[in-house]
């Protein structure tokens, strides 16, 4: 309980800081700041009363990102061990042996749906790992994240479009995902009609002699938004509770 008090004040104190200074990690000489003058009364309360509801909503956002950061930093620490050619060369062992059992007991098409589905995990959580190691916070979130997250939500997609017993599971699923998503989050700003005048989930991309691949890049343009997503929740989570606290 004196864990989570401390995680609501610090990330309350974040909110008062985007508008005022020396709200989190107020100076020791200064200390933090406080209003003076009514306006400036009316402006400090005002933003604070604001701020209430948005973190009794954002706490549960940021045991996410604590959640996501410490699995995160258990696969860092794996692929730091590794370095990337081990973690590729883990993903194409694990993958081929997939396949190899996949070219033995299944049909030509969910070998193929199975090897494709390898090609498709080993590139992006290669790189995944890549980005995790070539910059800052920043390309973290914006690459890194999303990458993790393609590698996780594409291969079976991937192997549902070529091997049609996990197709029959997997793409109405996700065909009645996307009609909900058009008609209730999607439907602001008329987003949803522009989506739909793109073409149908089913046929589109069969023009180009590539069939499925409506599916491909709906779950591609969810697995990129949530990694941002996740990536934030995790930068939220540092600046609350720092990893040395």
């Amino acid at each position: 309980m004196g864990a989570i008090r401390i995680d609501i004040i610090r990330l309350y104190e974040t909110w008062m800081e985007v508008l005022f200074p020396r709200q989190l990690n107020p100076s020791q000489v200064l200390g933090k700041w406080k209003p003076e003058t009514a306006p400036q009364k009316a402006g400090y309360y005002g933003w604070g009363a604001l701020g209430l509801p948005l973190v009794l909503v954002g706490y549960p956002l940021l045991l996410v990102g604590f959640a996501t950061r410490f699995y995160a930093a258990k696969f860092n620490t794996a692929a730091t061990r590794l370095g990337i050619l081990g973690v590729i060369l883990v993903s194409v062992i694990v993958w081929g042996a997939l396949s190899a059992v996949a070219h033995l007991q299944l049909s030509s098409a969910g070998f193929i749906a199975v090897f494709a589905a390898s090609v498709v995990a080993t590139f992006a959580s290669g790189l995944a790992v890549f980005f995790s190691r070539v910059g800052g916070r920043i390309t973290t979130v914006v690459l890194a994240y999303p990458a993790a997250m393609t590698a996780l939500f594409l291969p079976p997609v991937v192997a549902a479009i070529s091997y049609p017993p996990l197709g029959d599971i997997i793409l109405p699923a996700s065909y009645d995902f996307a009609a909900w998503m058009l008609s209730n989050p999607l439907s602001i700003g008329g987003l949803n009609e522009i989506l739909r005048g793109a073409g149908d989930l089913d046929t589109f991309g069969e023009e180009y002699g590539l069939p499925g691949l409506g599916y491909v890049l709906m779950w591609l343009s969810i697995a990129v938004p949530l990694g941002w997503g996740l990536g934030l929740l995790v930068a939220l989570a540092n600046l609350i509770r720092p990893k040395n606290s």
